[in-house]
Formats: structure tokens, sequence, C-alpha cells
């Protein structure tokens, strides 16, 4: 992609509105437009970055079993009558009236849906176990919304759905999606810690949240540091996970805490995501039966599972910035390399830049060549805002020699090399 053709609206200034990092990295690296309080325009930079995440997050939903579904973002509020919670989420939930006066909501999650669907499509327990995804976007009617993307009131989600026929086999579907959130936040690049947590609105009696460390994070957590290690092996030891302690502040009781003072941590964490053992919370409140192997009807053991897919755009720059900018993680860097002529219009800095820019496409690299008429710290300061992973310093003095600068963002590390060579690394 050529810089001068791109739709790249940054921003030199901080926003006053904007409390923290990823709030104010995202408005000035264009990424995100504030149409309403809580409600935000995706603009390229950002929709190539949340398509990146999303792609990660279906790929692990599908390698688990899961099978992707798209459900109505605008459900009727009998369903959720049904469901036994028409005022659960209580004023978060925006509500509506069709011309044939019938209650609507804008789905803020879809538990009601996905179980009206399920007791109409299968009465078989040969037809399970099942899980079913959707990736599609949430409102919720926060009284404060703030943050930017953290906390909006319209959001893009991952929600997915279980159903089992007992109880142990959803602990199994249960430990087993544990397993792919943990997978596909470390191919993002991040440490998620599992902590217990309250089942709160959605019910169930076993529920894990998700967190990243961060010093703005929204929670205190409180984990035994034996997590770290689990956390950062190549094996995900799910079982194991599930017995070291991890709790938010709220869960957290400091008097009875089992694990010993000099292994117990601390840190702010941000959410995101979190999982629930249902039960049959919802199957049974909304008359879901399956017949058994012995020819008996049977209600079928429900879970949940969430995943912030807007909100992690902004948890990764949360973990992962500096003074200048954001610090992408390959995984979902919207460009992997920028190419930055520092003298547009010189026939030699023109011809090299158009040409390792054509070679890394050919390559199929995604590349973000600055050609447009503009100071050298103009293109610095907006290549090191947006955080691409690789940056080409192309200028009259070392394409003399044949050369050009090679500058890893994340280190800041700036090497000298021959063209070929910078190529190598691609």
């Amino acid at each position: 992609m050529l810089l001068s053709k791109y739709y790249l609206p940054t921003k030199r200034d901080n926003p006053s509105e904007a409390q923290i990092a990823s709030h104010r990295l995202m408005l000035r690296a264009g990424m995100i437009y504030q149409t309403a309080s809580g409600i935000y325009s995706w603009l390229p930079l950002g929709t190539n970055v949340m398509r990146k995440i999303e792609q990660i997050v279906r790929e692990e939903q599908d390698a688990a079993g899961a099978h992707e579904v798209i459900l109505p973002t605008i459900q009727p509020l009998e369903l959720w009558a049904e469901g036994g919670r028409p005022d659960a989420m209580g004023r978060e939930t925006l509500r509506m009236t069709d011309r044939h006066e019938r209650e609507m909501l804008y789905a803020p999650t879809a538990e009601e849906v996905i179980t009206d669907v399920f007791r109409n499509t299968v009465v078989s327990y040969k037809q399970l176990p099942q899980m079913l995804y959707q990736i599609n976007w949430k409102f919720r009617d926060e009284i404060r919304p703030r943050f930017g993307v953290m906390r909006g009131r319209e959001f893009l989600m991952k929600d997915c759905y279980s159903f089992d026929m007992d109880k142990d086999s959803a602990i199994i579907s249960y430990q087993k999606m544990m397993k792919a959130y943990l997978k596909t936040f470390k191919r993002m690049g991040l440490s998620a810690v599992p902590i217990k947590a309250d089942t709160g609105a959605i019910g169930g009696d076993l529920s894990h949240e998700f967190q990243i460390l961060a010093h703005t994070g929204e929670s205190e957590i409180f984990y035994d540091s034996h997590l770290e290690e689990l956390i950062l092996d190549e094996e995900i030891k799910v079982e194991e996970l599930l017995g070291i302690y991890a709790a938010a502040d709220e869960m957290h009781d400091a008097a009875n805490c089992p694990v010993p003072k000099h292994r117990l941590k601390s840190a702010r964490g941000i959410e995101i995501g979190h999982i629930f053992y249902l039960g049959t919370k919802y199957s049974k409140a909304m008359n879901v039966k399956v017949m058994d192997a012995n020819n008996q009807q049977v209600i079928p053991h429900m879970g949940c599972y969430g995943i912030g897919v807007s909100r992690l755009v902004a948890a990764v720059i949360e973990a992962s910035h500096d003074e200048k900018g954001i610090i992408w993680p390959e995984a979902v860097a919207p460009f992997k390399v920028g190419i930055i002529n520092l003298k547009q219009g010189d026939a030699e800095c023109d011809s090299q830049c158009l040409k390792l820019y054509e070679t890394l496409q050919e390559r199929n690299i995604e590349v973000l060549y600055d050609d447009r008429k503009e100071r050298a710290g103009v293109k610095f300061a907006d290549m090191d805002l947006i955080g691409l992973p690789w940056q080409i310093v192309v200028g009259p003095k070392t394409i003399a020699e044949g050369k050009a600068e090679l500058k890893y963002r994340k280190t800041g590390v700036v090497k000298t090399l021959d063209l070929a060579e910078i190529l190598k690394q691609f």
C-alpha cells in the first residue's frame, strides 16, 4: 500500500478526552473515529488489525471443534423472558419496539437465541457434543463509557456456546475452550492469566476470566507466581492451570488465601475473555430435551465463552507501546514492513524504494510505503506511531552504497545492510 493513497488521518497531539494509552494512540494513529459516546467508526488501519485478531480467534475456535454461525443482533424480548432474565442486564440492554409493537433488544449476548436454535434442531445424543460460535457486534448501554474501545457501548465479540449430555462432558468442553483461549492469546503475543470469576448476569457455577497484565488494568488480580511458568510453557496444561490460585480483587479472600505470601503476586489486569459453565440454567428454563442412549429425555448442559475482539485491539496496545507509539506484535500488525523514502523525488531513492516495495508485495508480505513528499521527521514520527514491526529507511547516502537501514520497532535496533540482505529478513 502506498501511504500517499492510503486513508490514514494521524494526529500529532494527544486528544484531551483520552485517558489511557490505547485510546490516545488509536485516535492519534487514525485507527478509529468517535461517532457518539462509546461508539466508534473503525478506519482502515484499525479495521486491518481487528480483522487479523478476528482471524486468529476464528482459526483457534475452528481447531477446537466449534462451528461458526451468525445470530441476529436484534432479538425478541420474549426469548429472554423464556430464559428467565428479561431484566437481567438492567438498563445496559438497549430495548426497542418494532412496528407490530413487539418488544425487541439489541443483543448484548445470545444465550437465549442459540438455545432456541438448538431446541428446535437437535433431538438425539448422537448429535452431541456441539459448540457453535459467532463473531458479531454487540451493544451494552454503559452508563459511563470510557477508555475508548476498551469500554465502549458497541463492540465486536466472539461468543461460543457448547451443548453436552451431562456435566462431565460439559467440563471437557469447558477445558477444551480454555486451552483454545490460551493458544489464541499466545499467538497474539499476549500472556493471559486465567482467574476464577463471578458468573454475574450470565449465570452458572463455574467461570474464569482471562486477564493480561497492564498497569492501566481495571482489576487488581492476585495469583500464585507458579502460574507465570505454566503460562509460558509451550505445552498448555489446563488441568494444572485450573488448580493454581488466581483471583480478581472481589473474589480474593486475603485472610484465607491458600498461597504462601512469598509466592503470592498482585498486578493490574485487563479482561479480554470470559468462559462460563452454565449447567442447565437456560436449557431447563427453555424446556430443552435431548433423547439419550436409553431413549430417555435429558436436559443438556451448556457453556458459553466470550472474547472481546475489538477490545483486544486496545489490550494489545496497552501491553505493547512506548512514548513514540504502538509496537505491534507481527501476528496482528496492520502491515509487517514500512518503507520510508527520505528524499521523495530523488531518482535513485524512488527507484530503489519502488523495487523493495514491489519485491515484498510479490512475496505476499504486507508493506506500507511512505511515498509522501513530507519531511523526514514527519515520516519517522508517523511510522513509529503506527507501530509496524519493521522499518526500511532509504536515503541518498546509504542508497549510493547499495544499502538501507533496517529498524526493528520493538527494540529500536537499527542496522545498515545491503538491500539484498534486507530482503533476506523477510
